[in-house]
């Protein structure tokens, strides 16, 4: 009988069931050379409109849809809110207090919402406006200029810098686009960065461990030429 011990095979790298090749001067480039930006956007609270309000809006959101050449993606990122921490910062800021009234009101308002957390989940949500680019798609481009771009999707992976600037600047005409029709409506929009994008995939990807392991600061991180 063998003593030798069966080594098993490293399994397929996780990278390789993900679409993203790299993210990259605010940019996420996907494996089949399209460009993704993503707008960070704030919600209003409809139903306390006005009805010439809630018109208007329903209004600037038609006007924005057709006005679209492209298409977009909306995404509710849904979390539950840990709150722990705050508690703690609550019954540390408690125990420093000398006043015994505002004692008295820090100690009541903890409870009131450790309270609040037992009978449900507190729930935060963000909203992402996800604004894409595909060269293949491209009106401006000629035919043959799309075709080579769609038989060969590979060559994509490694754009040079000349090219990812002309796609990112027609990606960026589009998300200026997106973000005044959405500005039109009364929202607040912010497009995330390199380092935002990282963070916001990093979470997607890894929702069990993101709270535990936080990844690192760019501007931490040596990356081998």
């Amino acid at each position: 009988m063998s003593n030798d011990k069966k080594i098993s095979k490293p399994g397929p790298a996780t990278q390789r069931f993900v679409d993203i090749a790299e993210i990259r001067e605010d940019a996420v480039v996907m494996k089949d050379g399209t460009l993704r930006a993503v707008i960070l956007v704030s919600s209003i609270n409809f139903a306390l409109k006005s009805a010439d309000e809630q018109e208007a809006i329903i209004s600037a959101y038609m006007q924005l849809l057709n006005s679209l050449e492209h298409p977009l993606q909306v995404v509710i990122q849904s979390r539950r809110m840990k709150i722990e921490k705050y508690l703690d910062a609550l019954a540390e800021e408690e125990k420093k207090q000398t006043n015994e009234l505002l004692k008295a009101q820090i100690k009541d308002y903890r409870g009131f919402v450790s309270e609040l957390v037992e009978l449900g989940e507190i729930m935060s949500k963000r909203f992402f406006v996800v604004v894409p680019y595909d060269p293949i798609s491209d009106k401006k481009r000629g035919f043959f200029s799309r075709l080579r771009g769609a038989v060969t999707p590979v060559a994509a992976l490694k754009l040079k810098q000349s090219e990812f600037e002309k796609r990112k600047k027609e990606l960026m005409s589009r998300v200026s686009h997106v973000q005044s029709g959405l500005e039109s409506i009364g929202l607040s929009t912010a497009i995330l960065d390199t380092q935002s994008l990282i963070e916001l995939y990093y979470s997607v990807y890894n929702p069990e461990v993101y709270e535990s392991q936080k990844i690192r600061d760019l501007s931490k991180v040596q990356i081998e030429e």
